[in-house]
Order: structure tokens, then C-alpha cells, then sequence
């Protein structure tokens, strides 16, 4: 182990969790809780993943890799046997979560609640999966915790007194979210009801993880709190500013239930940071946002909206502890990046494989990160489950329900093969979209090809493999996958994008801008519209239309990282070489895996004599793409004024081999003239 940073860590997921909701509330002083926590330590957006669905999410959080590395690839997966379904669980995971890895190095961990944590692991400490606070049966005969639910076993006793059934909350308990609770009728309190059960499970997790805090030793403690995301599902609609389709009588009713749930995670943190103490290091995360105010989508029968709909992908992200810097503002951190920051915090190395980073930018000193291969090949006992450990299929089933009700999944009624297949092409899918957003584009295009050739009939499908073609080049499959889509319904804004993106590699802007006008009119609140159209406009070197088109995104969405590397290029063009750097700062603060961007960051900073910044915002681009010869060529130029010969050497010589690697490969009649 290396020198740890931290004497201890505690890591709160809040699932949902949007600075949109969250910054308001702050200035209005209904936070204060986490307000302080921000002025003693550092805060920013956490960039999510595609897709984005939580389980997936959480466990990418938890061992800092992509879902084709830690295994989870959905809500639900096949049972060994092949005879139904079973929730994905700890033992579906194939990849070391970081109380496994703390495990092997001698530390201990308490972790409640964490999603895909049942059954609980035998780590070093305590872990309580995340089926504690699924409180069963009547509130007089409550069905006790399913078997599995808590490691070491010996303190199943003293946890399970600890939840509390949805009928143990009355109207009192109720009444901060809905003041008018007491006038409600009987048939008007099914919203009411999921918001009781909520409240009971948040409050049962709050309870077992606040008891371990205070009564079992710890280095590392985490805890996920679902309730956000569940009560902004089911209540956004409601929250100010009304919205056109809600009525006033609704509106007045739940207006509230929003900024209540998050006055009441701020409580409990309150009751976190008292327990942990002045020398814990205090780490908050969301795994994505939660869009609102007009970005909320209005659901209609021809044009329906899961759950996945309604997320943003933008989380929050605190941090805060000795060493820590104070009052600050991070940028490009995503999920991937906790892992590895709370491991070097304890002095423990980062897996090599892991895709996440050390969140260096955080600390008052830059922290030595020790690294080693891969922990998942360092034997030794890390409080895994063995392979042949099994779940109890009654338990299965009740969970499985709660996904039915919830909207995660459809109901597929007694056809269990039918369901066998549906999880499988569900994961196949996800893990397409895991090795798009990874680069891994030709991987994702032989999934998709093989799901569109069993399943013509599914949309998404269709779209995104047409959509991979598009990004291979492949423009003639594309269209033929796109106009083959008989009832696009919803979908058509997505094709006209799609076939607009066609029309621009083929150098017809004008039937690109028309795909774009006309989508536009089908979703006008959609940011990447707008910014398509100002990439039309910016290829046609109309700059001040440009300008404007991506002005509108983030009118829509201030944090659309590509609108701002738009305006960054326009603005480079026009000669507004400050304002330059500052969209292209906030581009690559939005999006940090985003080379293009951090090169043109690295030329406005060269044009304003910053060569030093611009250097280095140039070396994460190579960094990132090490082909980019146009890169090197300008980090030759740089360092030449910077007086280092020798860099200036090394970075012209690698644009010189790179540009005769291009030419080599040409084809022969493009080189001799030809073509």
C-alpha cells in the first residue's frame, strides 16, 4: 500500500441527484447540510454512461469499468438453468468492487444498500444488500429479511429491528411533501402510497447504515439512497413550473414532493457527517440527473416515455476532507473516475484496467498514484462469493415485480421463455451501447446486426445499428435500415437526424439543414437539433447562424458539451480567441473524453500566448488520440517557443510518421491523381 490520504471515506450515492434541482435550493437556503459540505471541499457535474440504466450505473461506480468489463448489463439476467429470469445480483458481477479490493489490502468496509448487492458479500466489515429495506406483508406480521441480506450473519438481529414498514408512516409523516394530505379521498392516494413505501425503504436504509456507522469500525463506508430518483419519477410532472398538461388542483397538491425528498436527504446527511467525523473524507455522487423545468418530456399515448426518458446525464459529484481543496468548481469527472480516487485516497493502488482516472484535480497536492495490473488477477481473499451460491426464487420474484411496477420492464405474463429471450437481447442491446460510447463501434455494429436480423420489427434496434453504419461509413446501409422503419411514431426526429448526419458526409448541406428543419418542428426542445443545425450552418461558414442555432441548445440545455465546442469553433473563427477558450474549457469540463476539443482548447490558448496551456491542453488530446498528426505538428510549434528543442524534435518527427502512415495507406489511385 501506498501513503493514504484519507483516514477514513465515506461515499454516499444519491441516486438522481441534479445540481439543476440542487443549486436553487442551495441559494434558498434549504440545503445547509450539503452547502457546507461544498464550501469545505470541491463540486461538479459527474458525466454518466450509455446506457443509462442504474444497476449498470452503480457497479460502474463501484469498480470504476464499463459494463462489458464488471459483467452487470441490465436490471435482469437469464437463471443459470435457463428455466426464467432472476434480478442481476453480487454474484452476476465479474469484476472486484472496491470493498473487495479494500478487502485484500486489510481495510474494512461498511456497505448498505448498494444496487447488486444481494446476496451480501463476506467482505472485511459489513455489507447489507440492498432487499433490507423491501419490508413484505402487513405492518402487524412483516415478513423477515430474505436469507442472504446481511454479512457477518450475527447481526441480522439487531439490523432487522431497524426497518420500518410503509404503514408505520401516517399523515404527519407525510404531510412535508403533500400539506394536503388530510383532504385527499381514497382514490386519490395511489401517488401517495408509492411515496410512503419510498420514504419507508429510504428511511430503513438510513437507519441500518447510521447504526453501523456508530457501532462497527470502518476505513471505507458506503450507502445508496434510491428515493430521489423514485419520487422524481413520479412526481417531476409536478414540480414548479407547472406544466401545461397538469392541472392546478394537481399541481398545488404534490408541487412540493420534489424539493422534499432532497430536504430530506440533506437531514440525513446532517445525521452521516456527525457520525463520520471532522477527519472523514466526504464523497456525494448521482449516477445521472433528472431532467426538469422544459426539458421535462410530456408523455402521450402514441409517444410514450420509460424511465430512461426522463435522465439527464449530467450527476453531481462533492468531495470534501483534509487535503481536499475548498470551495471549488471540478470539471470532466465521470462515474468512472470514483473508484479510483476513493482507492488512491486510501492508499491503495489502481487497477491499470480499470477506465476511470484518479481525480487528481481534487486535491491540494497532486497525489501519488501506485497502479497495478488488474486486481481481478490478484488471488488472495477479497469477501467474493464462491460460484455456486444461489438466490431464493421466491425473493426473485418479488423483486422482479417491483421493476414491473416501476416501468423498468413490461410484464411478460407466465410466457417464461418469452421473458428468457427478451432479457437477453435487453443486455445484448445495453452492451451495444456500451462498446459504442467506448469507440468500440464495428463491435456494437456485429451485436446489432445480429439482434436486427432475429427482431426486424424493434425500432431501436434498427436505429442504432443504423446509427453505428453511420459511424463506419457504411451511409448506403444506413439509409435502407432507416426508411425500412415503417410506424417511426416518436422516432422520426432521431431518422431525420440521422439521415441529416448522411446528407453532411456527403457534402449536401442543404438537404441536411431541410432533415434538421423538419425534425426540429417534430421536437423543438431537443439540444442536439440545434446543434446539428449549427454544424450545418458552421460547414457553410455561416458564423452568426451558427452561432445562434447553438446558442439555442443550451438555452435548452446549459450543459450540452458539443454546443459549446461550437461556440468555442465559432468563436475561434471570428477571431474571439477568449471567448474561445472559455466554451471549449466548459466543453471539455462537460465531456472530458472529448480530443477534438481539448486541441482546439490548446489553439485558442496558443493564439492568446498562453503556450504553456496550451501545451498541455494539446497533450490530453494526444493523450486521448495519439494519431493526430495535426496535434503533434502543433506541439512541435509550441514547445519550439516554449525554448524545449528537443520536445519540439520528438513532436515533429511523430507528425512526419504519422502523415507518411496516412499516405501509405491511401488507396494507390488517390495518390498517383486519379481519383
Amino acid at each position: 500500500m501506498g501513503a493514504r490520504l484519507a483516514e477514513k471515506v465515506l461515499l454516499i450515492g444519491w441516486d438522481a441527484a441534479d445540481w439543476q434541482i440542487i443549486e436553487p435550493m442551495l441559494s434558498a437556503g434549504l440545503l445547509p447540510s450539503l452547502d457546507g459540505l461544498i464550501r469545505n471541499g470541491v463540486m461538479g457535474n459527474l458525466a454518466t454512461l450509455k446506457p443509462v440504466i442504474s444497476p449498470i450505473l452503480w457497479t460502474s461506480i463501484a469498480t470504476g469499468k464499463r459494463a462489458d468489463k464488471h459483467g452487470i448489463l441490465g436490471f435482469l439476467e437469464p437463471r443459470p438453468d435457463g428455466c426464467g429470469v432472476q434480478p442481476v445480483s453480487s454474484t452476476s458481477r465479474k469484476s472486484k468492487a472496491v470493498w473487495n479490493i479494500l478487502t485484500q489490502n486489510g481495510l474494512r468496509s461498511n456497505v448498505v444498500g448498494w444496487y447488486a448487492s444481494h446476496p451480501a458479500e463476506p467482505i472485511a466489515g459489513v455489507c447489507v444488500s440492498e432487499h433490507f429495506a423491501r419490508v413484505q406483508g402487513r405492518c402487524e406480521h412483516p415478513e423477515p429479511p430474505p436469507p442472504g441480506w446481511i454479512h457477518p450473519p450475527q447481526l441480522a438481529a439487531e439490523l432487522a429491528e431497524l426497518r420500518l414498514h410503509p404503514e408505520e408512516l401516517g399523515a404527519a409523516h407525510l404531510a412535508p411533501f403533500v400539506p394536503t394530505i388530510g383532504d385527499l379521498q381514497p382514490h386519490e392516494t395511489p401517488p401517495v402510497t408509492g411515496l410512503r413505501t419510498v420514504l419507508a425503504r429510504c428511511a430503513s436504509t438510513h437507519a441500518a447504515f447510521t447504526w453501523l456507522l456508530e457501532h462497527q469500525p470502518w476505513d471505507f463506508a458506503a450507502v445508496y439512497y434510491e428515493a430521489i430518483d423514485h419520487v422524481c419519477h413520479a412526481f417531476m410532472k409536478y414540480h414548479p413550473p407547472k406544466m401545461p398538461h397538469i392541472s392546478q388542483e394537481l399541481f398545488d397538491r404534490y408541487k412540493g414532493c420534489v424539493s422534499g425528498i432532497y430536504r430530506f436527504h440533506d437531514m440525513m446527511l446532517e445525521r452521516l457527517l456527525q457520525l463520520a467525523g471532522k477527519d472523514a473524507t466526504v464523497m456525494i455522487v448521482s449516477d445521472h440527473g433528472f431532467l426538469n423545468d422544459h426539458l421535462r418530456p410530456v408523455e402521450t399515448s402514441d409517444r410514450p416515455v420509460g424511465p430512461e426518458g426522463w435522465h439527464r446525464h449530467h450527476g453531481i459529484f462533492v468531495l470534501s476532507g483534509p487535503g481536499i481543496r475548498r470551495d471549488e468548481r471540478i470539471y470532466g469527472a465521470t462515474i468512472l473516475d470514483i473508484a479510483p480516487t476513493i482507492l488512491t485516497l486510501l492508499g491503495v493502488a489502481v487497477g491499470s484496467d480499470m477506465d476511470g482516472k484518479v481525480l487528481a484535480q481534487c486535491f491540494d497536492q497532486p497525489p501519488q498514484v501506485q497502479h497495478v495490473e488488474s486486481w481481478d488477477r490478484v488471488p488472495g481473499e477479497a469477501g467474493m462469493h464462491p460460484p455456486d451460491v444461489r438466490v431464493d426464487p421466491f425473493e426473485q420474484q418479488a423483486a422482479i415485480r417491483q421493476l414491473i411496477d416501476l416501468g423498468y420492464m413490461q410484464d411478460p405474463g407466465t410466457d417464461t421463455q418469452k421473458m428468457v429471450r427478451h432479457v437477453i437481447n435487453e443486455a445484448r442491446y445495453n452492451l451495444a451501447s456500451v462498446h459504442i460510447e467506448a469507440g468500440r463501434v464495428a463491435q456494437a455494429a456485429n451485436i446489432l446486426e445480429d439482434l436486427h436480423g432475429n427482431d426486424p420489427a424493434d425500432v431501436r434496434f434498427a436505429l442504432l445499428l443504423a446509427q453505428c453504419c453511420v459511424l463506419l461509413d457504411r451511409r448506403d446501409q444506413a439509409r435502407r435500415l432507416i426508411h425500412s422503419i415503417a410506424n417511426p411514431g416518436a422516432n422520426a426526429p432521431q431518422m431525420q437526424l440521422l439521415l441529416a448526419t448522411i446528407d453532411l458526409a456527403e457534402g449536401n448541406s442543404a438537404e441536411a439543414l431541410r432533415r434538421l428543419m423538419l425534425a426540429e418542428q417534430a421536437e423543438p426542445r431537443l439540444p442536439n437539433l440545434h446543434i446539428q443545425i449549427g454544424s450545418v450552418y458552421a460547414r457553410q461558414r455561416r458564423w452568426d447562424d451558427a452561432q445562434r442555432a447553438f446558442r439555442k441548445a443550451i438555452e435548452i440545455d446549459a450543459d450540452a458539451a458539443m454546443a459549446h465546442y461550437g461556440l468555442g469553433i465559432v468563436a475561434l473563427h471570428q477571431r474571439r480567441d477568449e471567448q474561445a477558450a472559455e466554451h471549449l474549457l466548459r466543453a471539455v469540463g462537460l465531456m472530458h473524453y472529448f480530443p477534438r476539443a481539448h486541441f482546439m482548447l490548446g489553439v485558442a490558448l496558443s493564439r492568446l500566448g498562453w503556450y504553456d496551456r496550451a501545451a498541455r491542453a494539446i497533450l490530453v488530446a494526444v493523450s486521448m488520440r495519439p494519431n493526430m498528426p495535426i496535434a503533434h505538428r502543433y506541439l512541435a510549434a509550441l514547445y519550439a517557443k516554449l525554448g524545449d528543442a528537443d520536445l519540439a524534435l520528438h513532436h515533429r518527427r511523430k507528425a512526419q510518421h504519422l502523415l507518411d502512415l496516412a499516405r501509405e495507406k491511401q488507396p494507390l489511385q488517390t495518390r498517383s491523381g486519379v481519383a
